[in-house]
């Protein structure tokens, strides 16, 4: 493995990933929605896709598998997102708009090295990816198929995830009210859960290459940020904001990440399962 050639595949893709950032900051401080590096955040994983497929030297058979799952998953997120976004460009997600009320005149500042920081987490979140594509093997591994495996399961959880949500907000007669049907049964955030279950599949994949464990990288930084970070922490502020006693209620039912069967409050004997 040429580790100086990586080392120049992800500085090519850091470079990239950064520029479209800067015009991404560009376009969100004339709009004032920040919400929109959600969207490029997710589709920097294809330009990323595409430098390192025609650059990394690796086993095409292995670069075909593992760039088009990766394209596959990171397009479907972008284009949910841009769907999500782009239906009310004039109005700002609640975490930016708090975020935007916290930093006052520094906003446009901080904005701008936090859509960087996206940037960055890009790449670092990118190392698999770097470490499968430049496998030269001719064998594909059982964990290569075992990821192939748990990915396909991700990748139809989180859609079916969305689309739930997305059907039940449509519906005017669940204004005010939460999701807890379907998947959202079982868990507070499933497509959270998916997304890093995603990202777990990249993970058992890359350890049939050289230096593969260093992949577990990404989906603790994932499911750190998804569980600590800017994930379920802000979903759930702005969720308590407003629908505070509904989802106070299903906070005590229902698991926050991990999909689970529901706890059931039986009066007078507390919480049971």
């Amino acid at each position: 493995m040429d580790y100086q050639h990586l080392l120049f595949i992800a500085l090519i893709s850091l470079i990239a990933c950064c520029t479209i950032m800067v015009l991404v900051w560009l376009w969100a401080k004339k709009i004032r929605n920040a919400g929109v590096v959600d969207v490029f955040w997710a589709l920097n994983f294809p330009v990323i896709t595409i430098i390192t497929f025609f650059l990394a030297e690796g086993y095409e058979m292995r670069k075909i598998l593992i760039c088009a799952i990766f394209l596959i998953a990171e397009l479907r997120l972008g284009i949910h997102l841009w769907q999500r976004v782009i239906g009310h460009l004039d109005e700002e997600e609640g975490r930016y708009q708090q975020l935007r009320s916290e930093w006052g005149e520094n906003a446009d500042r901080n904005f701008f090295v936090f859509f960087q920081f996206q940037a960055i987490s890009n790449v670092i979140l990118a190392i698999p990816f770097f470490i499968i594509t430049a496998n030269t093997s001719t064998e594909i591994s059982i964990f290569e198929y075992i990821g192939l495996a748990i990915w396909a399961i991700a990748f139809v959880g989180e859609m079916v995830a969305d689309k739930q949500l997305a059907a039940f907000k449509k519906d005017p007669k669940n204004k005010g009210k939460v999701c807890d049907t379907g998947l959202w049964y079982y868990s507070r955030h499933p497509n959270y859960f998916f997304e890093w279950l995603t990202w777990m599949a990249y993970f058992i994949f890359a350890l049939a290459s050289p230096w593969g464990i260093l992949a577990i990288i990404s989906p603790a930084i994932i499911f750190y940020l998804l569980t600590r970070v800017t994930g379920v922490p802000n979903n759930e502020e702005q969720n308590l904001r407003s629908k505070p006693e509904a989802y106070k209620k299903y906070q005590q039912t229902t698991s926050a990440f991990f999909p689970w069967k529901k706890v059931i409050k039986v009066s007078g004997s507390g919480l049971q399962a």
